[in-house]
């Protein structure tokens, strides 16, 4: 929602009378000299929209800004020149509302298009979150990666390296969307208030690696007939893709780092393209792991969770490289989710055992819920039930 400068306002005004942080409104604002606001400046309020009002015979702003549980102010602070001893049945006046409702809607078969409009819809209202592409897919797709917070802390979270995995892009929008929801209305999620950890703490979110790869698995091939073919081929003869892992290269993305990656592709013995296991001719030569491994080099991440699919497991070792504060951290993971912690899985070169091995830091994979790839969308709600924990406490460990 928008404001416009009158004389003597300030952004902590705005904060007072929105009641929103101050800091949030600056970092929504990036680029304006909070001690330099000029009259008739257009300021962005987080947290807010406004809707129209055709006034009626009978109405006062008092009236409308009460019902509203509002301050006249902010009805004057919304319609610049708003004069209040002179409004004419049918004018049509601006009304701030607070959000207080999830914008995402991630019970749903959620795909590529669905992810960049709810990433839209969120940077919207809540103008302090940063979006960026980390690099393009093989199809050229953007790879969005959404920033949030202020703080030296610096924690990533990931979802979608595996295509039939993409449960876990709405699970990991559904916890962005839920913390900037109490962070913008100083509410608490589970006890836990959120503004401390927006302030102490840098969140990257890359919701979906292989953005490619989760379109092919939801709505079928490209249309382009060389390309259907190709992929129809790999796929043992089948339309089917639901079992697809790969991107559209058929390589297995999670195989693709340079973390004993010869002993990764002499265990899955896969030596072509294919819905899955196939490593590649080498490590990082696909665009999508190229663009996460620049990514976590540039953004030198404290810890990384990447969130798969499927089993109530949280690896969290790698070749004993790990620091001991990865025990101490998985532990909790597991206490908040009822999720099992599993030092090792016997396997190699994939994101998270990179990423110990060359900073030996903490690194997590986090296999949500049970069953047969892909989850079925029903159990959306129970799989992030059980990992709202292994969120948070991504951010206060």
């Amino acid at each position: 929602m928008d404001v416009y400068v009158r004389q003597n306002d300030s952004i902590w005004y705005y904060s007072q009378l929105f009641k929103v942080n101050y800091q949030l409104i600056i970092d929504s604002n990036r680029g304006i000299d909070p001690q330099g606001l000029m009259i008739g400046q257009r300021i962005k309020i987080p947290g807010f929209t406004s809707t129209a009002y055709k006034i009626k015979r009978g109405d006062s702003l008092w009236a409308i800004a009460k019902s509203r549980n509002l301050s006249l102010e902010a009805l004057f602070a919304v319609n610049p020149g708003l004069n209040p001893n002179a409004l004419q049945v049918g004018q049509t006046i601006d009304v701030p509302v607070r959000i207080t409702w999830r914008l995402t809607q991630g019970n749903q078969n959620y795909d590529y298009e669905t992810l960049l409009a709810d990433i839209g819809r969120l940077k919207n209202i809540y103008p302090f979150i940063q979006t960026s592409p980390i690099g393009d897919s093989v199809l050229n797709r953007d790879i969005p990666e959404i920033l949030i917070g202020q703080g030296d802390k610096r924690i990533h979270y990931n979802g979608s390296f595996h295509a039939n995995e993409w449960i876990t892009t709405p699970v990991i929008m559904t916890f962005l969307n839920d913390y900037v929801l109490a962070i913008t209305n100083q509410t608490d999620i589970r006890g836990l208030s959120m503004l401390p950890y927006y302030q102490k703490t840098l969140l990257s979110i890359v919701p979906m690696v292989n953005p490619d790869g989760v379109e092919l698995v939801q709505n079928g091939p490209p249309a382009d007939e060389t390309l259907r073919a190709r992929l129809v081929g790999w796929n043992s003869g089948s339309e089917d893709f639901s079992g697809w892992k790969a991107n559209i290269n058929g390589v297995d993305l999670n195989d693709q780092f340079p973390a004993k990656w010869e002993l990764e592709q002499a265990r899955n013995m896969v030596n072509e393209p294919g819905p899955a296991n196939y490593s590649g001719t080498g490590p990082l030569t696909q665009p999508e792991a190229i663009a996460m491994a620049n990514l976590t080099r540039k953004r030198d991440f404290a810890r990384v969770l990447a969130f798969h699919t499927q089993g109530e497991v949280i690896f969290w070792g790698f070749e004993d490289m790990e620091p001991p504060e990865s025990e101490t951290i998985v532990n909790e993971f597991a206490r908040v989710s009822g999720y099992e912690p599993v030092k090792s899985a016997n396997s190699y070169a994939g994101y998270k055992d990179w990423y110990i091995q060359d900073w030996r830091r903490p690194g997590f994979t986090v296999e949500l819920g049970k069953g047969t790839n892909p989850l079925p969308i029903s159990q959306f709600d129970e799989i992030y039930q059980k990992s709202l924990g292994i969120f948070l406490a991504g951010l206060y460990m």
